[in-house]
C-alpha cells in the first residue's frame, strides 16, 4: 500500500473544512501510520436491551440514544361482523350505501378508508390518516355502518362530572376512543344512569372506562389487581356468570377488562370488607387455576377461526361452560393461526375435540367463472344469488373482485346444491352475454356519465348493456361494456363517437360575482335557457350557492365556447353597469303624482330611462324612492322625479352653514329636534352631512315659504344651542298633545312667543309617547314648563257639557263614518262628542272631556255650523271637453282646490251625445262673448261653500282651462327637438306638463303647437325657444369641429407616437381635444395620420406630432456587450430596475431573447448623449455585479463535495502531481477482504446508488428568476 491516511476527528474535520493541505507519503512515523480496523472505524450499533450491558458503554462511540420520531400517519383495522352490519343488501360490493357512507366520512374527516368483505360477510375496515382524523372517522363508521346497541351504567351522580371532564374533553376523548355515544343525564335530572350507544364491543370498553373513572373517584375502597390476561376468563366464568355471582355474594363491584382491551388490571370497588372478600376469592381462583391448568397449542387455518369464535363469541363461552377450558384466539388482524387451549389436563382433550368439530363443520368449494360475469350471476339487486341463499341459507357465497373464482362455504350437501345451480347460471350467461373494453382518457369520464348519470343511463337503457366506468381514484381509462353482443358493439361505437366530439371541446372559466348568478339564470332558469338555446353545444355550469364561488364554467366546441363567453361577458358588463342605485327623498303626498293614473307616469319614466324605480308602500313612513340602473339613467330618472315634485309644490333647496360640532345636538335624541322642525315647517327635508366629513353645510329642501321658515328655526336653534342649552321634560297623555299644540299650532306658538322656549312633542315612532321636551334658556324653560303643566292639569279635570245643533246639520258631522267627529277628538284632547240617534227629535249634542277642550270643541262646532248656514252655490261654465284636464290625474287638482278653499265642487254627468258638437272657443279660461253660445247642462260645474271662497275656487278652476299657442321653429330643427324615438319631445311634455304637436315632415311647416295651462304653456314656450338656441349653437360648433388635416409620418415611428398601451397618443388627444386616426393595415397610404377638431387645436396637435417625430429621427442605437450572468440583476424583479433606468436616462434598452446567437448583446436606443450616459451606467453595473457573481461561483465550487471519481476536489484536496486517483480512506479487516469477497466498486451505480437525479439548470431568463 503506497499511502495510508490516519483518520482522527481533528484531521477529518480539517480535511472537510479545507484548513489542512498536506501530502502523506510512505515515510511517516509509526504512530501516524496506524491503520484502523473496520470495526474501529465503523463501530456496530448497540444491541437493544442486551443483558448485562451498561448504559454508558456505547455512549462514547455513538453518543446519546436517538429519540424515535412518532409517525404522524397511523392505520387502524377493525371488523364489523355480519350480524352487526347496518346494510346487508346483496348488491355489488362497493356500490351500495356503505360505499356512499365511507365516501362522506372521508370527505368530512380527511382520513382514507378501505373496505373489504370477509367470507362470513363480515366487514373489515382499514382507516389511515392522522390520529385525530382516524379516531373521528372510526367513530362515524361505527355509528353509521354498525348496528347500534345501548346499555346503561349506574355510577354515583357526583362522579358524572369526572366522566365529562374539563369543557367536556374527557367525554369526547372517551367517545372517540370507544366509538360510542355516551349520554350523561343533566345535573337537574335525578337519574344516575349513563346511557351508552354503540357496538357491543364499544359499549363494553366504554362501560369499563366509566366504571374505572367512578372507582377512582369513589371514596370507598378500591383495589387494583394485576393478573395475567389469560386467566381472566376463569375469573369471569362462562357468560360472566361467575363474576356476577361473586359480585352478588360479596357486594363488591368487580370490573374485568373485556377481551378486546389489552389490560391485565382488575378493579374491585365497594365496602372494605366486601372488597377484601372479593379480592381473596379472586386470588384463590387465580392461584387454583395457575396451579392446576396447563396449555396446548394447535394450528387451525385462519379462515376457520371465526367458526370457533362463533357469533359474538358464544362458541368460546360454550366450550368454557361445558369443559372449563379457555380458548385463546389470536387477533383477527394478525397472521397467526395458533390457538391456545388453557385448562386442566383431563379436560383439554374434550375441549380440543370441540374446537376441531367447530372448525371443520363447514366445507369450502370454488367455482370458476369469468370475473366480468360475476355481477350478472349476482343479478340486479342480488336477485339471482338471493334465490340461492334463500333456498340454502347456511351457504355463504363470496365473489372475489378481479379473480375468476367464486367461493362457496357451508354444509356439504347444501354447498353441492348451490354449486350446481351457479354452474347452470354461468353456462346460460356465457351463451347469451359478451363484453368489450375501451380505453378512454379519464378526463372524459364525467362527461360520458353526464349530469346525474343522464348520458350513461340512456346508453344502458337503449342498448340493454352494462357500462362500467372506473372511479377517479383508480386512475384508469379502461371502460368495460357488458351485455347482449349486438348492444355491446353499438354502445362501444356511440361512446367512441362521444369521445371524438369531446376531444374538440374546450373548457373556459368565467369570473362572475356570485350576486349576479341568480340574475343571469333568471326566474325558473328562463334567461339561462335562452343563452343555452342560442349556444346549444355549450354546457354552462354555475357553482352551487353554498360554495361561495365566482367561477362559471363553459364547455363545448372551441369556437362556440368563445362566442358564448363573449355573449355572457356582455351580459355581465350590462349587469354591472345597471346595478348603480340612487335614493331620492320625495314628499309623501306627491308619490301618487309620480306614479300617475294607472302607474302611467312611473311606467313612462322607467321605460324611457331604462331604470328600476321602487316606491315605499302606502302605509310606510319612508319618503325615499330608490332608483336602480345605469348611473346616467338613474340621474336622469332622479331629475325627472324631482322636476315633478318641484312643479307640484314649488320646491326650493337651500344650504345653511352650521358648525359641525352642533349637528348632533341639533338632530337631538333619535332625531327628535330636527324632526319637529320638519313637521312644523310643512314636512321640509333637512339633510345633515355624514359624521366625520367635517362639512358645515346643512341642506334644506321643500316649499319656498316653508324652507325659509325651517332655515330661520334651524339657525335660531343653533344659536340657542351655542348660548343656551337648558332642557326640561314634561309628561302628558298623547291625546292631549294636539290640543296643547292647537289648531295650526296656535296654542304652542303662543307659549313659545311668550316664553321664548322651544317645545318639542314626540313623533309617532318614539317609544316615549308622553314625553314633551322643552329647550332654551333656563328661565324661559321653567316658565314654559309651568304654563304647560297648568294646561295639562286643566285637561285632567273632566267635565260634561251640551249644546244645541239644528238637526239638519247633524248629517254633516256624522257622515263619512264620523270623520268630522274624529278630527274634533284628535284636535281637542280626545273630547267625546255625542249626537242624538237618527230619527230622534232631540237637537242636543253632548260633549265630554277636559274643560278647556270642551270649550274649544264647542267653539269649533259653532264655527262649522256658521259655515254650513252661510254656504252658497256658484255655477261656473266650462265646456265638457276640458273637464278631464281640469280634474288632473286621479282628481288631484280638484282635491287641491277643495282643500285649499274649503269648498265642495260637483261636476255634471257626462253627455256623450253632446261631445261631438262644436263649442265656442275659449281663451285663457274665459268664455267667448259670442251671443250664439248657450251653456249646456253638461258644461256647468257647481261650487258650494262660503261666497268669497267660492269665487276664489271659481277663478282657480277657470285658470285650469287649457290654451294652445304656436311657436315658430325652423323645420330643419324639428327632428332634433323630437329626439331619438321621441325622447326629446316626451321629456319636454313631462317637464312642462303640456302637449306639444309637431307637424308631419312632408308638410315642412315652421310652427310647433303647445297646448296646456297658461303658466305651463308659457314655460314650455320659453323652454322650446331655449332648446332651439342650443341646437343652433350645436350646429355651428359641429361645423367648427369638422376641420381636418393629414400629417405624413414614416410607419416605423407610429408605435413610438402611439406609446405603450396608447399612453402618448392619448395624452396628445386629451391635451388638444382632437381626434387622431392612424391608417389601417390594409390602407394604401400607410404614412398618413388624420387629425380632426377645431382648427387651432388641430394645428397644435400637428406641431406636437411633428416635434415628436423630429426627436425620434435624432435618436441613435448602440450595442453594448454585458455578461449574461448580470442581465437578471440589471433587469430586476419583474423589470422594475430596468424600467427605472430607462425613465432616468430617457432611453429604450432591449436585452437578447433566450437562445440568441449573441447572448451578451444589449441594444440601447435614444438621443446620442443619453445613450452614452446609459451605456456607461450599464458597464458600471456589470462591473459591480460581476464581483458578486464571481464570489458566489467561487463559494459554490468550494462548497461542492469531492467527486467520487477523482481527487479531493475541494480546497483541502491539494494537487496530485501523479494525476492518479486518490487512494481514499483505508481500513484493515474489512468484510470485502475476507476469502471469497471482493471490494465494492465505487464507480458502480449498483453498489453505490445515486440519491436523486441531477437536474439540468434551466435557461436563465433575462428578466431574472420567476416568482410564484
Amino acid at each position: 500500500m503506497s499511502s495510508v491516511a490516519v483518520l482522527t476527528p481533528e484531521s477529518f474535520a480539517e480535511h472537510r473544512s479545507g484548513l489542512k493541505d498536506q501530502e502523506i507519503t510512505g515515510c511517516v512515523p509509526e504512530d501516524e501510520a496506524y491503520i484502523p480496523t473496520y470495526l474501529e472505524a465503523f463501530p456496530p450499533l448497540p444491541e437493544k436491551g442486551a443483558p448485562g450491558e451498561k448504559a454508558g458503554e456505547q455512549a462514547s462511540t455513538w453518543g446519546s440514544k436517538i429519540r424515535p420520531i412518532k409517525a404522524s400517519i397511523i392505520t387502524q383495522v377493525f371488523h364489523v361482523p355480519l350480524e352487526e352490519r347496518r346494510y346487508k343488501d346483496n348488491s355489488q360490493f362497493g356500490e351500495g350505501e356503505e360505499a356512499k357512507v365511507c365516501l362522506d366520512i372521508m370527505q368530512r374527516t380527511g382520513a382514507h378508508i378501505e373496505l373489504s368483505l370477509a367470507k362470513d360477510q363480515g366487514l373489515s375496515i382499514m382507516v389511515t390518516g392522522k390520529l385525530d382524523s382516524v379516531m373521528k372517522a372510526r367513530k362515524e363508521i361505527v355509528a353509521r355502518l354498525q348496528t347500534q346497541a345501548s346499555a346503561t351504567v349506574a355510577i354515583p351522580k357526583e362522579h358524572h362530572r369526572f366522566v365529562i371532564g374539563k369543557n367536556g374533553e374527557k367525554l369526547q376523548e372517551l367517545e372517540l376512543k370507544t366509538a360510542t355515544k355516551i349520554a350523561i343525564p343533566r345535573p337537574d335530572d335525578p337519574s344516575a344512569n349513563i346511557r351508552i350507544t354503540g357496538t357491543k364491543e364499544g359499549i363494553e370498553k366504554a362501560r369499563h372506562e366509566i366504571l374505572l373513572i367512578s372507582a377512582e373517584q369513589d371514596k370507598r375502597a378500591v383495589e387494583r389487581l394485576s393478573l395475567e390476561k389469560a386467566f381472566h376468563p376463569f375469573i369471569a366464568g362462562a357468560h360472566n356468570r361467575l363474576v356476577q355471582e361473586l359480585s352478588q355474594e360479596t357486594g363488591a363491584r368487580i370490573s374485568i377488562p373485556p377481551p378486546s382491551l389489552p389490560k391485565d388490571e382488575i378493579v374491585i370497588t365497594g365496602e372494605k370488607e366486601a372488597v377484601a372478600l372479593a379480592l381473596s376469592r379472586i386470588r384463590a381462583i387465580y392461584d387454583d387455576k395457575k396451579r392446576k391448568t396447563t396449555t396446548i397449542s394447535v394450528e387451525v387455518k385462519k379462515s376457520q377461526h371465526k367458526y370457533i369464535i362463533g357469533p359474538k363469541g358464544n362458541t368460546l363461552q360454550e366450550i368454557l361452560e361445558t369443559t372449563g377450558v379457555s380458548v385463546e384466539m389470536p387477533p383477527l388482524d394478525s397472521g397467526s393461526e395458533t390457538i391456545i387451549l388453557r385448562g386442566e389436563p383431563d379436560k383439554l382433550g374434550p375441549a380440543l375435540t370441540q374446537v376441531y368439530a367447530k372448525a371443520k363443520s363447514v366445507m369450502v368449494v370454488e367455482v370458476t367463472a369469468p370475473a366480468w360475469l360475476h355481477r350478472f350471476i349476482i343479478g340486479k339487486k342480488g336477485q339471482n344469488i338471493g334465490r340461492i341463499t334463500q333456498q340454502l341459507p347456511r351457504v355463504h357465497i363470496e365473489f372475489t373482485d378481479g379473480e375468476e373464482r367464486i367461493s362457496l362455504e357451508g354444509p356439504t350437501e347444501e354447498v353441492e346444491q348451490a354449486q350446481a345451480q351457479i354452474q347452470e347460471i354461468i353456462k346460460d350467461l356465457l351463451v347469451r352475454m359478451d363484453y368489450t373494453e375501451v380505453i378512454i382518457d379519464q378526463r372524459f369520464h364525467r362527461h360520458l356519465i353526464g349530469k346525474n348519470g343522464a348520458n350513461i343511463n340512456r346508453i344502458k337503457e337503449q342498448y340493454k348493456v352494462s357500462v362500467r366506468i372506473p372511479q377517479d381514484s383508480e386512475r384508469s381509462g379502461l371502460v368495460r361494456i357488458e351485455g347482449d353482443p349486438k348492444g355491446v358493439q353499438l354502445a362501444r361505437r356511440e361512446l367512441i363517437e362521444m369521445v371524438q366530439r369531446m376531444e374538440n371541446e374546450r373548457t373556459k372559466d368565467l369570473i362572475v360575482e356570485q350576486k349576479f348568478h341568480r340574475t343571469i339564470i333568471g326566474q325558473k332558469g328562463e334567461k339561462i335557457k335562452e343563452v343555452r338555446d342560442k349556444f346549444p353545444e355549450v354546457i354552462i355550469n354555475f357553482p352551487d350557492p353554498s360554495q361561495k364561488s365566482d367561477v362559471v364554467q363553459l364547455r363545448g366546441p372551441k369556437n362556440e365556447v368563445e362566442k358564448c363567453a363573449k355573449f355572457l361577458q356582455k351580459i355581465i358588463a350590462d349587469l354591472i353597469e345597471n346595478s348603480f342605485s340612487l335614493s331620492v327623498p320625495i314628499f309623501k303626498q306627491f308619490h301618487k303624482n309620480i306614479i300617475g293614473k294607472g302607474g302611467a307616469n312611473i311606467k313612462k319614466i322607467r321605460e324611457e330611462t331604462n331604470t328600476k324605480i321602487d316606491l315605499p308602500t302606502e302605509n310606510s313612513n319612508s319618503e325615499m324612492i330608490v332608483i336602480t340602473g345605469k348611473k346616467s339613467n338613474c340621474e336622469a330618472a332622479r331629475d325627472r322625479i324631482l322636476a315633478i315634485q318641484r312643479e307640484l309644490a314649488n320646491i326650493k333647496e337651500t344650504e345653511v352653514a352650521i358648525p359641525a360640532k352642533l349637528h348632533n345636538s341639533l338632530i337631538g335624541s333619535k332625531g327628535c329636534l330636527v324632526r319637529s322642525i320638519m313637521e312644523d315647517c310643512g314636512g321640509v327635508h333637512i339633510h345633515f352631512p355624514s359624521e366625520g366629513s367635517g362639512s358645515d353645510k346643512v341642506t334644506i329642501r321643500g316649499p319656498v315659504g316653508e324652507v325659509e321658515k325651517a332655515k330661520k328655526q334651524l339657525l335660531q336653534l343653533a344659536e340657542e344651542k351655542q348660548v343656551n342649552n337648558f332642557t326640561a321634560e314634561l309628561q302628558a297623555k298623547p291625546e292631549y298633545h294636539k290640543f296643547l299644540i292647537g289648531r295650526g299650532g296656535a296654542n304652542i306658538r303662543r307659549v313659545r312667543d311668550k316664553t321664548g322656549a322651544r317645545i318639542i312633542f314626540p313623533s309617532p315612532d318614539d317609544s316615549e309617547q308622553e314625553l314633551i321636551t322643552i329647550v332654551g334658556k333656563e328661565e324661559a324653560v321653567r316658565q314654559a314648563q309651568k304654563e304647560l303643566e297648568s294646561l295639562v292639569k286643566n285637561l285632567d279635570d273632566v267635565v260634561e257639557d251640551s249644546m244645541v245643533v239644528d238637526a239638519r246639520h247633524h248629517r254633516h258631522f256624522v257622515c263619512r263614518r264620523g270623520q268630522v267627529l274624529r278630527e274634533l277628538a284628535e284636535e281637542y284632547g280626545g273630547v267625546a262628542v255625542s249626537f242624538p240617534r237618527t230619527g230622534a227629535s232631540s237637537q242636543r249634542v253632548t260633549l265630554k272631556g277636559a274643560k278647556d277642550c270642551v270649550e274649544a270643541a264647542k267653539k269649533r262646532i259653532q264655527e262649522l255650523i256658521e259655515d254650513l248656514e252661510s254656504q252658497v252655490s256658484v255655477e261656473v261654465t266650462i265646456p265638457q271637453r276640458y273637464h278631464r284636464a281640469i280634474m288632473g290625474p286621479k282628481g288631484c287638482r280638484i282635491q287641491y282646490i277643495t282643500r285649499e278653499h274649503e269648498v265642495q265642487i260637483k261636476f255634471p254627468e257626462r253627455d256623450d251625445s253632446a261631445a261631438g258638437q262644436e263649442a265656442p272657443p275659449q281663451e285663457n279660461g274665459e268664455v267667448s262673448s259670442e251671443a250664439e253660445f248657450v251653456p249646456r247642462k253638461c258644461d256647468i260645474i257647481n261650487i258650494a261653500g262660503r261666497a268669497e271662497k267660492c269665487e276664489l275656487a271659481k277663478a282657480a278652476l277657470l285658470a285650469l282651462v287649457p290654451i294652445t299657442e304656436d311657436v315658430e321653429v325652423s323645420y330643419e330643427l324639428h327632428r332634433y327637438i323630437i329626439g331619438q324615438k321621441g325622447s326629446g319631445i316626451r321629456k319636454m311634455m313631462e317637464e312642462y306638463e303640456v302637449n306639444i304637436w309637431v307637424p308631419q315632415p312632408e308638410k315642412q311647416l315652421d310652427v310647433i303647437k303647445v297646448t296646456g295651462l297658461v303658466a305651463n304653456v308659457e314655460r314650455a314656450k320659453q323652454g322650446l325657444l331655449e332648446r332651439v338656441k342650443e341646437l343652433q349653437a350645436e350646429q355651428e360648433d359641429r361645423a367648427l369641429r369638422s376641420f381636418k388635416v393629414t400629417v405624413s409620418v414614416e410607419p416605423k415611428f407610429h408605435p413610438k407616437i402611439i406609446g405603450r398601451k396608447g399612453a402618448v397618443i392619448s395624452q396628445i388627444r386629451k391635451d388638444h381635444d382632437v381626434s387622431i386616426q392612424f391608417p389601417d393595415k390594409g390602407d394604401e397610404q400607410q404614412d398618413l395620420i388624420v387629425i380632426s377638431g377645431y382648427e387651432r387645436n388641430v394645428e397644435e396637435a400637428r406641431q406636437a406630432i411633428q416635434q415628436l417625430v423630429a426627436e425620434l429621427q435624432e435618436m441613435v442605437s448602440h450595442d453594448v456587450h454585458l455578461d449574461p450572468r448580470t442581465h437578471a440583476r440589471i433587469i430586476g424583479a419583474r423589470g422594475k430596475a430596468i424600467r427605472k433606468l430607462m425613465e432616468e436616462f430617457k432611453v429604450d434598452i432591449r436585452f437578447p431573447q433566450p437562445g440568441s446567437d449573441e447572448p451578451d448583446k444589449v441594444t440601447v436606443m435614444g438621443l446620442p448623449e443619453t445613450v452614452d450616459n446609459a451605456i456607461d451606467h450599464l458597464l458600471n453595473l456589470e462591473e459591480e455585479y460581476m464581483l458578486s457573481v464571481t464570489e458566489t461561483e467561487t463559494l459554490a465550487a468550494y462548497m461542492k463535495p469531492p467527486s467520487r471519481y477523482g481527487g479531493g476536489g475541494g480546497a483541502g484536496g491539494g494537487d496530485d502531481s501523479s494525476g492518479g486517483p486518490a487512494k481514499g480512506f483505508v481500513v484493515r479487516d474489512a468484510p470485502w477482504n475476507a476469502a471469497g469477497n471482493k471490494a465494492p466498486d465505487m464507480s458502480s451505480a449498483e453498489d453505490f446508488p445515486t440519491f436523486g437525479t441531477g437536474v439540468a439548470p434551466k435557461q436563465a431568463s433575462a428578466w431574472g428568476p420567476k416568482k410564484f
